[in-house]
């Protein structure tokens, strides 16, 4: 007999070898209908699976979130099967559950299309309304790869030649049409639902290698309920309408270009931007005893050796070397990934004394690292970004303190942004690292009690949690993840503990008692890439900046050419009052003006005529808003420098 432990506490001796489905049609009618599988030890697992041994066990139904996984995962099989159904011929590779949906890789002469999806959505609901078990066989390796042979399933064959020799090489069969796959999978086609979507197509190269075959990617998206796709739906409309290329374009922010891929073309706009959120970033740190430095760009291989990124990053790094014809030394330079090595130069440059801890260097470094074209996003994914990075060099002593002031710090700037929903993640260790265990588990120890106070101090405004294995090479960190105004998540904020790389490169301070000690390194980024950061504002403002960060604040719009030196005028108050204004004279129609400007999100449009020159007065328009006010220069001056106060300023 094996003893089953389920969630509510409650125990039951079964015969061993007992399925899951056993166990549920034991306890009730209901609940044996209601299954769809089973959670096995905490990993998911199919209904009909015997269970061998002890084990805690739970069963899922439909409605519970664990199946909405198993609900993609079974829709990308009928994917599958509903596209050989029509298209026959085509050869079909891998078919993973992602973020929100799935998707499916087909080989076939002529790619798919999103004309194709009408077609494949009704036969995909036709092969769900057969309501078809799922069924599990194990073949051998050999029998696997006959049965693709015969079938003309190349891709398939390569696959089974990939599964480990250890692991088993499961089927699943669903009414006939039977797919490799590891599982788990509901008990039957049926249960998929009809909240499903088929989204985008897209190439991929076979094991994404260039020298491969091309192949087709379907996306799709599956829910529980037709509610949450309908939401889903919603949701995907609202972020393109939001989309930053779109409004990077609108706005006339920036551009990409096929000779700078990776690397972005500011705009004046863009530029303004980006430099208000510098100047943000600089003003907190100042008050917070930050020291701005400036590590060079070009650093010989052997520091990012000595610091392990050769190791570690290599194929993400740019190599450079010398193309004179005259030189004459072998040196291979890396254009720097990451700012902290140069930093512990910086640290290491002169007697350091314990009296100087901790002592905090930050860096708006440029930076550069290898992405894979097909990954490249708008300002969202780039090869060249700058970093507001920082590292604290500390005593141990100090070490939790500084990690709640960098939390103090990142929580209010995501405040001014408008973030107000926060998680505070703790990465733990990954498996490939530097360092002894007990170092890991000291460094863990610590950052456990930091986010337990983190939590505490928040009034539950910050939720916090774990990313097992998520840590970088050198040391555990802190990710922290803001919400945007639609509901999305964005992991920004990081700090990292190193008790690692000081001690690679032989830095030391001198203690109290006259000995050296290595210091504790505290990796600390806010906005972390300061391009990203400034896509996901622009996504989460829908480019409705406020008014302070927004890159021309104020329009001024004539109604007719002779109000025109007035217009000069309001202008040029605006300017000395330190708004970034603008004067719109074009012999065009108000309305036509108005609507330009708006589509380029200016939050004001001061409109002048001929009344409000002779009022000296200004008639004020806001962007989304059809409601106009009158006030005169002088009020609207001082009120729009008011609004137009950083958040940082107001507060002093």
């Amino acid at each position: 007999m094996i003893t089953l432990t389920f969630p509510d506490g409650a125990r039951r001796q079964v015969a061993a070898g007992t399925s899951a489905a056993q166990v549920a049609a034991s306890i009730s009618k209901s609940l044996e209908k209601k299954a769809v599988a089973a959670m096995v030890d905490g990993r998911l697992a199919d209904l009909a699976d015997p269970i061998a041994g002890d084990a805690s066990l739970r069963i899922i139904t439909r409605d519970d979130d664990a199946a909405l996984e198993l609900i993609r995962h079974d829709c990308a099989h009928v994917l599958a099967e509903a596209v050989q159904e029509l298209f026959p011929g085509t050869q079909v590779t891998i078919g993973p559950v992602i973020e929100n949906g799935f998707y499916y890789d087909f080989f076939r002469n002529q790619p798919f299309t999103p004309e194709d999806f009408p077609a494949i959505e009704k036969k995909m609901r036709e092969i769900i309304a057969r309501d078809k078990p799922f069924t599990k066989s194990v073949k051998t390796r050999e029998e696997a790869k006959e049965f693709f042979r015969q079938k003309g399933e190349l891709f398939k064959v390569d696959l089974v030649d990939a599964i480990p020799a250890d692991q088993e090489i499961k089927f699943y069969d669903q009414g006939g049409w039977t797919d490799l796959c590891r599982g788990p999978h509901m008990t039957s086609t049926g249960k998929i639902g009809s909240a499903f979507k088929l989204m985008k197509v897209a190439g991929a190269y076979w094991r994404g290698d260039a020298k491969n075959p091309m192949l087709t990617r379907i996306y799709g998206t599956a829910w529980a309920n037709d509610k949450d796709l309908a939401a889903y739906v919603t949701a995907l409309a609202e972020a393109e309408k939001r989309d930053h290329r779109k409004l990077g374009r609108e706005m006339d922010l920036f551009h990409f270009q096929e000779e700078g891929p990776g690397v972005v073309f500011w705009h004046a706009k863009g530029w303004t931007m980006f430099q208000q959120l510098i100047a943000y970033m600089r003003r907190r740190l100042a008050k917070l005893d930050y020291q701005e430095v400036n590590a060079p760009q070009l650093l010989d291989k052997s520091l990012w050796e000595t610091s392990g990124h050769w190791g570690w990053y290599r194929e993400t790094m740019f190599m450079a070397r010398s193309a004179g014809e005259e030189t004459d030394d072998d040196q291979i330079f890396a254009i720097k990934p990451m700012n902290c090595p140069g930093h512990v130069q910086i640290f290491k440059h002169g007697l350091r004394s314990y009296r100087e801890l901790p002592l905090r260097l930050a860096e708006f470094g440029a930076v550069h690292r290898y992405e894979p074209s097909g990954a490249l996003h708008g300002l969202m994914r780039v090869r060249g970004f700058t970093q507001d990075d920082a590292h604290i060099f500390c005593t141990e002593d100090q070490m939790a303190d500084e990690c709640l002031k960098i939390n103090d710090l990142i929580l209010s700037t995501y405040k001014d942004f408008g973030f107000e929903e926060i998680v505070v993640k703790l990465a733990t260790r990954p498996e490939k690292r530097v360092g002894t265990d007990a170092m890991w588990d000291h460094a863990e120890e610590v950052l456990r009690r930091i986010l337990k106070q983190i939590e505490e101090e928040s009034g539950g405004r910050v939720k916090t949690g774990v990313n097992p294995g998520e840590g970088t090479f050198y040391g555990p960190k802190f990710e922290y993840v803001m919400r945007d105004a639609i509901g999305r998540d964005w992991q920004c904020g990081t700090t990292q503990v190193d008790f690692n790389l000081p001690e690679r490169f032989g830095a030391f301070y001198i203690g109290a008692d006259g000995e050296k000690k290595v210091p504790v390194m505290i990796h600390r980024a806010i906005c972390g890439s300061m391009e990203r950061f400034l896509g996901i504002l622009i996504e989460h403002f829908a480019g409705h900046f406020p008014l302070w960060l927004a890159p021309l604040q104020v329009i001024v719009a004539t109604i007719t050419s002779d109000s025109d030196p007035y217009a000069l005028k309001v202008r040029d108050d605006l300017r000395r009052a330190g708004l970034r204004a603008e004067a719109d004279l074009r012999n065009e129609k108000i309305n036509y003006k108005v609507r330009e400007h708006s589509v380029a999100k200016v939050p004001v449009i001061l409109v002048v005529g001929k009344r409000e020159m002779e009022e000296g007065a200004v008639n004020i328009r806001r962007l989304g808003s059809q409601e106009q006010k009158a006030m005169k220069l002088e009020e609207a001056v001082s009120a729009l420098v008011a609004e137009a106060t950083a958040p940082d300023l107001r507060r002093d």
